[in-house]
């Protein structure tokens, strides 16, 4: 099937089948999450993506240029859908401070620059980063489970969301695990998800698929629906430590999965392309792709997230561009 149709396997064709429907799934949908067989059965049912009708389809709309005042609009609007990033052993709660000092004001010479969506630090951070946001606004996200491997018993991934939560952060960032999706053990990998977003509480989940570990755009098709069904908030595409990370077409397939998830249940998912996006060029082919595939609903950083360290500092080089006539030096914008 081409991609960009709207077409999923009616759920009421597997009949019933015994036990309660996992916490969180659609009603719709409770039935095919109750055994192997019938999520298995699911998963490989929905349509198969058009390999190279979606990366025509990608390229084609990464060609769309937009005029000065459009950009203006898109500069701002991804600046506040940037979770603004740091993911290295050597972060300190100092480097943290000064990353939330960026999220809050972005641009210090000019109040009129949005601030960013949220500051995304490991967990055992997220307090620095909740205390230095608190009253602004700005989301604190933390990955947990094992982050970036996933690796590890699901007590200790259980016990590092726990920890996330209690520090502070209001977002978790999760990865799934890859060996038990690329295995087949779909309901293995729902369940973990399910636990987790329970672990959450109130905070919000976003599920990380490591696209460029899933190998086919059949797959990440797959692992999108399981994320949603598993009462995932958003999708994201990567941990940002492997190589591909985010692509177009890969965003392309993901976002026709949010668009036809909401038709077929009512709930709207988010979006969040992490790694390799670093160009305000990058970031405008992303908005034009969401106008074109799910529409003006998903242009908020409610439902559409950057994952990004340095795409920040592009964005505000461009928008003093468009502002003063000239280009600051990248120093003005730097984080360091």
């Amino acid at each position: 099937m081409m991609a960009g149709m709207t077409h999923v396997l009616d759920p009421t064709a597997l009949g019933d089948l015994p036990g309660p429907p996992p916490r969180g799934t659609p009603d719709a949908f409770a039935d095919v999450t109750r055994s192997d067989a019938a999520f298995r059965a699911f998963l490989h049912g929905l349509p198969g993506v058009d390999q190279v009708g979606a990366e025509a389809r990608a390229a084609q709309l990464g060609t769309r240029s937009i005029k000065t005042t459009a950009k203006a609009w898109a500069i701002d609007t991804a600046i506040s859908m940037v979770d603004l990033t740091t993911l290295e052993g050597a972060d300190t709660p100092g480097k943290v401070r000064s990353l939330a000092a960026k999220a809050r004001r972005p641009d210090p010479t000019d109040p009129g620059c949005p601030a960013v969506a949220a500051v995304c630090v490991y967990g055992d951070l997220a307090g620095v980063a909740s205390d230095a946001l608190a009253g602004t606004g700005i989301h604190t996200a933390a990955v947990a489970t094992a982050f970036p491997s996933g690796r590890a018993s699901r007590e200790v991934k259980l016990a590092d969301v726990r920890d996330a939560v209690a520090n502070g952060a209001d977002e978790i960032d999760m990865v799934i695990d890859r060996g038990a999706f690329l295995s087949g053990r779909y309901l293995d990998v729902f369940e973990e998800v399910v636990a987790v977003k329970e672990a959450c509480g109130s905070a919000h989940l976003k599920v990380i698929l490591e696209t460029g570990e899933l190998r086919t755009y059949d797959a990440v098709r797959r692992a999108s629906w399981l994320a949603m069904l598993a009462g995932g908030d958003f999708i994201k595409t990567s941990t940002g430590k492997i190589s591909p990370a985010a692509t177009l077409p890969v965003c392309l397939v993901m976002l026709e999965a949010v668009r036809d998830f909401r038709a077929a249940t009512g709930v709207q998912i988010g979006v969040k392309p992490a790694g390799g996006i670093k160009t305000t060029k990058d970031a405008v082919k992303h908005l034009v792709m969401i106008n074109e595939v799910v529409g003006e609903d998903w242009l908020s950083p409610d439902w559409f997230r950057f994952g990004a360290s340095s795409l920040l500092n592009d964005l505000l080089l461009q928008r003093q561009k468009l502002r003063t006539g000239h280009y600051s030096g990248p120093d003005h914008v730097s984080v360091d």
